[in-house]
């Protein structure tokens, strides 16, 4: 079996794209109900690594797929033009032709570029053609504490540079205070601003103190308009994790439930190995189904993933490890 038949055998869908979610009026209600039995989270996460085991052809499909819902990302302080080149050309090719044709794979990219504002043109005519979108991260990254009208024009410079996609952050003291009414307005506003982009607010989830605020929070975006959900700027001591994760996408479930509008899902910072991405796509594909698992829907955020990925394949084709400079990104 090739690695295309078995990703084909995993009821791969075609390429297309959720309606845009237009928010609701905020139900302060369901908010306040929200609820997170953290042990029991835990518990269940714990269990998540050991119920599903794929092999083979499967396990290179499967990579296959999560390269395909890669932001790939740099945000780093010394970017440069140069790097960012280098990583479009990375994210358009992502691995080696010869892998490829050895795994009877064709177009394969990346789902996204992710890069501060500054860099978003460079990105974007780095990409013409490829129909790879840019993500900006934008409003005050990462800490989101910049003037709030400094951070609704940022938003609109990124789009008029070419971002297709805006991954917002926002302030963390409305959900430790409960001051529900404030975070849904900040949403609102930086929604209304990103017009036609898609939008990922980032909900930092490692400062939100508990799962309860992260499950409320969540909500509270996904009422105002948010596209996807994010957990973290991947800048904070504490970023994407499996209780974590749970708790959102269980929010995301309930919303489609209720509202029957599907929003993306996006754990970042931290998920550098590939044994870690099939974790997630297995919690994802049991708990939401395989819808989510598309790019619209679903992405990675990470930078380093990708590296451990392309070897992990070289490996299924040639049955040898590859140093890591082989496989380098920017």
């Amino acid at each position: 079996m090739t690695t295309t038949e078995a990703l084909t055998g995993q009821q791969h869908l075609p390429q297309i794209h959720a309606p845009r979610n237009a928010g609701m009026p905020l139900d302060m209600d369901w908010v306040m109900r929200a609820q997170a039995n953290t042990s029991a989270i835990e518990r269940r996460a714990a269990t998540l690594p050991g119920r599903r085991s794929v092999k083979k052809d499967y396990q290179a499909a499967w990579l296959c797929k999560a390269i395909s819902l890669i932001d790939l990302t740099t945000l780093s302080g010394d970017d440069s033009a140069g790097r960012v080149r280098r990583l479009c050309a990375k994210a358009r090719q992502p691995v080696a032709p010869d892998l490829l044709d050895a795994l009877g794979m064709t177009g394969l990219t990346t789902g996204a570029v992710c890069v501060y504002h500054d860099m978003v043109a460079t990105a974007v005519d780095a990409l013409q053609g490829s129909g790879i979108p840019v993500a900006a991260v934008s409003t005050g990254f990462p800490a989101g504490l910049s003037p709030f009208h400094l951070r609704i024009a940022e938003i609109g410079e990124s789009v008029a540079a070419g971002a297709a996609e805006i991954d917002i952050v926002i302030s963390r003291r409305h959900v430790l205070t409960g001051n529900w009414q404030a975070l849904y307005d900040e949403m609102t506003e930086m929604r209304a601003a990103c017009g036609d982009a898609h939008v990922k607010a980032i909900l930092a989830t490692g400062e939100l103190g508990t799962l309860r605020n992260v499950a409320k929070a969540s909500l509270v975006c996904m009422m105002a308009g948010a596209d996807f959900i994010k957990t973290s700027t991947g800048k904070e001591s504490v970023n994407a994790t499996l209780p974590v994760t749970l708790t959102m996408i269980r929010a995301i479930r309930d919303y489609h439930d209720r509202t029957d509008i599907r929003i993306g899902y996006k754990p970042a910072g931290g998920i550098s190995k590939a044994k870690d991405a099939l974790v997630y796509l297995s919690m994802i594909k049991d708990e939401l189904g395989d819808r989510w698992l598309q790019p619209d829907l679903f992405r990675f955020g990470a930078s380093s993933l990708l590296g451990d990925i392309e070897r992990q394949l070289e490996h299924h084709v040639t049955g040898s490890y590859s140093a890591g400079w082989r496989h380098a990104i920017g």
